[in-house]
């Protein structure tokens, strides 16, 4: 997966992307906005936005943005207010993986009806920076094809990577309400049909997603803390 990292002003911010330029013979499951759904796609694009982002048309920005690089034909497109330039990288056998990991609001995935998610809260004692970003974004490469069962496994193996790192980085929470993945996989060969957490691919995507999430929290950790 070779990213590719740019850089952009907008509502008075500097602001980062990475794009990876798949190509042709991959096919993509997704819950981004733009590109969502399973189905052929060449290209991922992981943008930054300000803290306080107000647009209420994000799939024609990213649209924009994707046309501002070069990119054409189908692709993922997902938005996030953490900080793009702290993208975190881990590789397992094969399979590479990239997260953006903002917690500013962990969220349990099974609250309780009218209960809101409480804001992080000050880590010993000092208050939190005024812009204290949300939000993970997870991108999977596996380098065989996966059956569409398969792809729907990945997706579910990643998340319960993620919320594994999450707990075991000290954040009581299964994620953000506004996280997104992207699991991108080759289509010349015979298609694996599992990718469950104890079959082969599906074992080397958690713990890429683990090591990748696990790291970017306590780095989030960090960064409230400097």
């Amino acid at each position: 997966m070779n990213l590719e990292t740019s850089w952009r002003e907008e509502d008075g911010k500097r602001l980062a992307a990475t794009v990876w330029r798949a190509g042709d013979g991959h096919r993509m499951i997704s819950s981004a906005m733009l590109g969502g759904g399973i189905g052929p796609a060449r290209w991922v694009l992981n943008a930054q936005v300000a803290g306080a982002y107000s647009r209420t048309d994000p799939v024609a920005h990213l649209t924009e943005l994707a046309a501002s690089h070069g990119l054409d034909g189908p692709g993922v497109g997902m938005l996030t207010a953490a900080s793009v330039s702290r993208t975190v990288r881990r590789d397992d056998e094969g399979v590479h993986v990239s997260a953006t990991v903002g917690l500013r609001v962990p969220t349990w995935a099974a609250s309780p009806a009218g209960t809101p998610d409480p804001e992080l809260a000050p880590l010993d004692g000092r208050p939190r920076p005024a812009w204290t970003p949300g939000t993970i974004n997870i991108v999977v490469a596996v380098p065989v094809p996966l059956s569409d069962a398969a792809l729907v496994n990945a997706v579910v193996t990643a998340t319960e990577a993620k919320t594994q790192a999450l707990l075991e980085a000290g954040f009581p929470c299964t994620g953000t309400a506004s996280d997104a993945i992207c699991v991108a996989a080759t289509t010349d060969g015979e298609q694996e049909i599992f990718a469950g957490p104890r079959s082969i691919w599906g074992a080397r995507i958690a713990r890429a997603v683990h090591a990748a999430v696990h790291a970017g929290a306590l780095d989030y950790a960090r960064y409230l803390g400097d």
